[in-house]
């Protein structure tokens, strides 16, 4: 039952750390990677379709991201969608392939985006101490119930605090290099 307990808690840990790996994704460092239009969803004959399934997405150069259409129709659709994702990007169209400049941040905006990214890592911690909460409530409850002893309790107690440090201290690495791109010139 402990083990369960355990095993749970780092699932939904882990989760949490992923989901901050996929949000810190989406603030852009003013350098053009593929990834940045992954969420984008382009209108596709009435469905919302991502931009990778109706589109080639790859990199021209270190600042500009090519976008290459599978069919000639959808040019319009694609850029339309790309504008409104509010990414503050802004295509521009040659033939059949989209050009997507990367604007260079300014220092404001890069302290602007820092402060976003402190709040998703806080956000992610937040998460991580609510499962943390949630196992050592279960782990009372067992106790309570008599199902386990107060010695197994306190252990697993402390490796569910040892399972919660580590997961904080990822997130703290991942806010540490994601804060080092953005303010990097």
């Amino acid at each position: 039952m402990i083990a369960d307990v355990k095993k749970s808690a780092e699932q939904k840990m882990h989760k949490s750390v992923e989901t901050l790996k996929v949000d810190l994704g989406k603030v852009r460092t003013g350098r053009a990677h593929a990834g940045l239009l992954d969420h984008v969803r382009v209108d596709y004959y009435g469905t919302p379709t991502p931009i990778n399934q109706v589109a080639g997405v790859n990199l021209i150069d270190a600042r500009t991201i090519g976008v290459s259409p599978y069919e000639k129709k959808m040019v319009g659709a694609i850029e339309k969608a790309i504008r409104d994702a509010d990414l503050g990007l802004n295509p521009s169209t040659q033939g059949d392939l989209i050009r997507v400049p990367m604007p260079s941040l300014t220092e404001e905006r890069r302290r602007d985006l820092t402060k976003v990214v402190k709040a998703e890592a806080e956000n992610a911690r937040v998460a991580i101490r609510n499962v943390r909460r949630d196992a050592l409530a279960q782990l009372k409850d067992l106790q309570k119930a008599k199902t386990i002893s107060e010695d197994d309790e306190r252990r697993a107690q402390e490796e569910i605090q040892k399972l919660t440090d580590r997961h904080v201290s990822d997130i703290d690495k991942l806010l540490a290099v994601k804060e080092s791109e953005l303010m990097a010139v």
